[in-house]
């Protein structure tokens, strides 16, 4: 891994903290302050803090965000022991519960997304670990009877001469003392001990070992397995169905019906899978059911044709670019609709007892999950207790909680504790996608190759609204139903009439100096459900915008890196990253029959460059190597955000050169691993990440790795044949 070092800045500092028992919280921006739920424990655990300190020394961190092997636990481990006082490795974490305290303040709620929760809780957690270390001291100063100032702390020891004594041993004493009611002192950068430096993750040997613990390997006493069969076309209700068939097979104790369909349940699970694949259900018909995917592409295509479209940007006078330009470039290009498929599917289980609930499952958001049971089952919220597991994967999928709403039915139904698991085929099948994407820009260039106009467009479905109707019956669980369809049609028509929906055009334009702007978007919605995709908009805007610079480029007659420096000179930090970029490129000699391409993209307030190197025979297209360049601000550990760099990359890859859904009378055609391939690891290619250390705040690592990976393939493909691949998976024409 490299390292560039640029300027640094100071880091502002704000945040509060209220003890007790020790247990420090930390009351982020905007909250309530609520009482804290300490529940009494044998191991004296108090989940609703995010730092304890016990007598015998163990220093437990209560993670506010959701683990989906982002590596989020070691990274605000590493804040909160940096100015605490202990190796992160040597915390130990667990996930925090429901609870103001833990609401993600860059949204508002207790969610996980968006690649925003090292940059929401760096500061606020150092400032919990710097409090809680003084209110450390200011006790052992006062049982040691010593001035606070000859006191110094290592490792979750404080260092009174050439003697060591625990944290622990003062934790009674620190319980009695006032709060702290001036924040301590940040550390500089300079004293950096954990922070900025690589280590293995906190959760290594956990998931190393298998005894890492996911919502699916969740077992309680007493049980029973819950399969669910669901209409295969979106949206259609079940009309009726023999559930004797499957109610005589063995196992077999219950089968009902849900609002997403019918449910079976048995003793073990592939009894109830068996009995509900025998099953033969009637569902209703929909408008979704005449749609496949030429229909979209046609829909799309009229859409595109039409003059109606919602302003998302506008600067400057299209014309007046177009008069300017010496050259101009017309694109059109095509990103088909995806699924998350993670590694581990839905799943959920639920035990409904004298009036309590408790439910395990690895959900984006806990307190989405919690208002789902309650409103569902008729459970008041603080009589559900939700224990977040590690998340087998999520990108965007554990946002949308259907599998918590027909568990919570089924529990309801049976009066039987419940694990509900969605098969692969159910998760391709009946979930949530990325929408589908037609997008045209017209751009133009002057003589001196500067960007004079960029005229963009999209036509496609939008996600606010089918995120909102997934997300506001958990967050507001008193809420009828009548009012939440009512705030989402008003959603709905908001983005088809008045204003363009962000993510829909998120990064279509934003990256490159231009002053002549115009980007508009054409909704057109078929029912499919949609929701986030890993880097969500800039996951096809990227394809479409980087795809056209380097036609402007070769139009040009420029080398495409220099082509985008020069046109992205009121964009330092995404400049700095592209020259980084363009020196490691100029110093690769690829050998023969490969070739290199080029792109870059700004999301999620990180900048990322990334070359591709490209062979193509026999029509297949073979990614060899990919160098990324990133700018995320301080990398707290730098081999988190390579990881993330690289597993975006991954992801990226498997979309550009396999992602493909087809809707076929309404459904989708694939269903598994064998029709919606994966990259295997024979087709990963190398990857190299460079970091640049511009010593800002930290920024996200989870998404931007990926929407540069797409375009740099396709730019190498085309340089590689002559030919301008404009529609993803990329595929070579005969």
């Amino acid at each position: 891994m490299s390292n560039v070092n640029l300027s640094r800045r100071n880091f502002l500092k704000s945040s509060g903290i209220v003890g007790g028992g020790l247990v420090v919280g930390f009351s982020l921006a905007g909250c309530g302050r609520s009482p804290l739920p300490i529940e009494p424990m044998a191991d004296g655990v108090v989940p609703n803090a995010f730092l304890q300190i016990t007598p015998n020394n163990v220093c437990r961190f209560y993670c506010p965000r959701d683990e989906m092997g982002q590596g989020i636990t070691t990274g605000l481990a590493t804040a909160l022991g940096e100015e605490f006082g202990l190796d992160p490795t040597h915390f130990d974490v667990t996930f925090g519960g429901v609870h103001e305290d833990y609401n993600n303040p860059g949204m508002g709620a207790q969610v996980t997304g968006g690649s925003n929760s090292m940059s929401s809780h760096y500061l606020q957690l150092r400032q919990v670990g710097a409090n809680t270390r003084s209110l450390i001291l200011d006790a052992a100063a006062k049982d040691l009877g010593v001035a606070k100032s000859s006191l110094a702390t290592d490792d979750g020891y404080v260092v009174a001469g050439s003697e060591r004594f625990p944290y622990g041993r003062f934790a009674a004493t620190a319980a009695t003392l006032p709060a702290i009611e001036e924040d301590a002192l940040l550390k500089s950068p300079a004293d950096f001990r954990y922070i900025g430096k690589p280590f293995p993750r906190i959760d290594a040997i956990e998931k190393s070992t298998g005894t890492a613990l996911y919502g699916i390997d969740v077992d309680i006493p007493g049980m029973h397995h819950a399969v669910v069969i669901r209409s295969p076309v979106p949206g259609a209700k079940l009309v009726s169905v023999d559930k004797s068939v499957a109610q005589g097979l063995p196992g077999v104790t219950d089968v009902i019906d849900v609002s997403s369909g019918v449910a079976v349940v048995a003793e073990k699970y592939w009894q109830a899978k068996t009995a509900a694949d025998a099953l033969q259900p009637l569902w209703e018909s929909v408008p979704l059911d005449k749609v496949d995917t030429a229909t979209v592409r046609r829909d799309y295509e009229i859409g595109m044709q039409g003059d109606e479209g919602l302003v998302a940007a506008e600067e400057g006078d299209i014309s007046v670019g177009l008069e300017a330009a010496a050259k101009t470039v017309e694109g059109q290009y095509w990103t088909p609709y995806l699924a998350h498929a993670p590694l581990e599917p839905m799943n959920a289980v639920l035990k409904i007892e004298n009036g309590k609930a408790e439910l395990w499952s690895g959900t984006q958001s806990v307190s989405i999950a919690q208002g789902l049971v309650a409103r569902f089952s008729d459970i008041e919220p603080e009589n559900i207790t939700v224990h977040n597991t590690y998340l087998g994967g999520a990108f965007g999928r554990r946002g949308t909680l259907t599998h918590v709403i027909e568990v919570t039915e089924i529990a309801v139904a049976t009066g039987k504790p419940i694990h509900l698991l969605w098969s692969r085929e159910d998760d391709i099948k009946n979930g949530v996608y990325r929408p589908a994407s037609l997008m045209k820009i017209n751009a133009g260039i002057d003589g001196d190759g500067k960007v004079t106009t960029w005229d963009a467009k999209r036509v496609g479905g939008n996600i606010s609204p089918d995120v909102l109707n997934a997300m506001l019956p958990g967050m507001l669980p008193g809420l009828g139903d009548g009012t939440i369809e009512w705030m989402v049609g008003m959603a709905d028509t908001a983005v088809e009439g008045w204003i363009a929906d962000p993510t829909s055009v998120e990064g279509f334009f934003e990256d490159y100096d231009c002053a002549n702007v115009r980007v508009t978007h054409t909704t057109v919605n078929h029912g499919v459900p949609l929701t986030f995709w890993r880097s969500v908009g800039h996951s096809y805007t990227s394809f479409a915008k980087e795809s056209m610079m380097d036609e402007l480029a070769h139009a040009a007659g420029a080398d495409p890196a220099d082509f985008r420096l020069k046109n992205s000179q009121n964009n330092p930090r995404l400049n700095n990253v592209i020259k980084v970029a363009a020196e490691a490129m100029r110093s690769m000699t690829p050998a023969a029959g490969r070739h290199l391409g080029f792109a870059a993209h700004h999301s999620f307030a990180t900048d990322v460059a990334e070359v591709a190197e490209v062979s193509v025979e026999n029509g297949q297209i073979r990614v060899h190597k990919v160098t990324c360049v990133v700018d995320c601000g301080t990398a707290v550990n730098p081999d988190v955000v390579r990881a993330q760099m690289e597993g975006g990359i991954m992801f990226g890859l498997t979309a550009a050169l396999h992602g493909n859904l087809e809707l076929a009378g309404g459904a989708f055609k694939e269903s598994n691993f064998h029709d919606y391939p994966i990259l295997r690891m024979n087709e990963a290619p190398d990857v190299d990440v460079i970091i640049i250390d511009s010593g800002t705040a930290p920024t996200g690592v989870g998404e931007p790795g990926l929407p540069p990976v797409a375009p740099a393939v396709a730019n190498a493909v085309f340089n590689a044949t002559g030919q301008r691949l404009r529609s993803l998976p990329l595929r070579l024409n005969a």
